[in-house]
């Protein structure tokens, strides 16, 4: 009886490695330890000037503070991911906590967000508030009122949705409201300059396609990194720092490049890294 047990036990492990061999691998972009693979980039400060620390890493988290802000004074920061990325899934787990700096606008109390093929920081100007990018905005609810979160935020870009152009720069998405300091996960399925999609753990939240540069709520901007009308095949990830403090424990990358032209594998993948 020993053997076809051995035999047994040895199907069981090639089996097993060879689906382990087959699922996706994701890619760490955020380690837990440091900050070396990201480029930070606040208004009116230098590229790769961390102003007051803003963010850091504290016990295995990712952390936006503004403790050492007199007043927030629109120095809206963001903080880079070195390599750029087209066809991805990108995963983050986020939670709003504490307070909102002072000087912060009113519309960015428990707001921030994952910038999805932004511009290279070395392009952006001292003074430029935003990335030219696709926001993934991340709304925190304040107890009372509905407020979703993977919404669709547009500085300096548009997209299609229904197809027509879409030009305003902000639409919400079909999320609940998560109140609280509670752990959020979104997924951001980004495939090139064809389409993207916005997820609340498994659920599609907001879709839309052809993601290109135009339009407004980004200054000021150099006018040869903002060509309207050119697609947005690619570019970098970024997180913001808008005023309310936020913890990120989770943010890693699954490439789907190698299966851009096979969509069936492409979906496959997708649908594995999402069970």
């Amino acid at each position: 009886m020993r053997k076809p047990v051995l035999l047994f036990l040895g199907l069981l492990f090639v089996f097993g490695g060879y689906a382990k061999m087959n699922q996706p691998s994701w890619i760490t972009l955020f380690n837990g330890k440091d900050l070396n693979d990201w480029t930070v980039k606040i208004r009116t400060h230098d590229l790769g000037e961390n102003f007051a620390n803003t963010f850091r890493v504290e016990d295995g988290l990712l952390k936006v503070r503004y403790d050492g802000y007199s007043s927030f004074d629109q120095q809206y920061g963001h903080i880079f991911f070195n390599t750029p990325f087209s066809y991805y899934l990108l995963k983050v787990e986020y939670r709003f906590v504490g307070d909102q700096c002072p000087g912060g606008e009113g519309w960015a109390i428990r707001n921030s967000g994952a910038m999805l093929h932004s511009q290279d920081p070395r392009t952006m100007l001292k003074d430029q508030d935003f990335p030219i990018s696709i926001e993934g905005q991340f709304l925190g609810g304040n107890g009372k009122d509905k407020r979703s979160t993977c919404n669709l935020c547009t500085p300096g870009t548009h997209v299609v949705m229904t197809d027509s152009l879409f030009t305003p720069h902000c639409i919400n998405s079909q999320s609940e409201t998560y109140h609280g300091d509670q752990w959020v996960t979104a997924h951001f399925i980004v495939l090139g300059a064809e389409e993207v999609h916005h997820l609340v753990g498994k659920d599609t939240v907001i879709s839309y396609y052809q993601p290109q540069i135009g339009g407004g709520n980004v200054a000021p901007v150099d006018s040869d990194v903002k060509i309207d009308g050119k697609l947005l095949e690619s570019g970098y990830i970024s997180l913001q720092s808008e005023s309310h403090p936020i913890d990120f424990r989770k943010v890693a990358l699954i490439d789907l490049s190698s299966s851009k032209d096979d969509r069936k594998k492409l979906e496959e993948l997708v649908k594995k890294a999402l069970k």
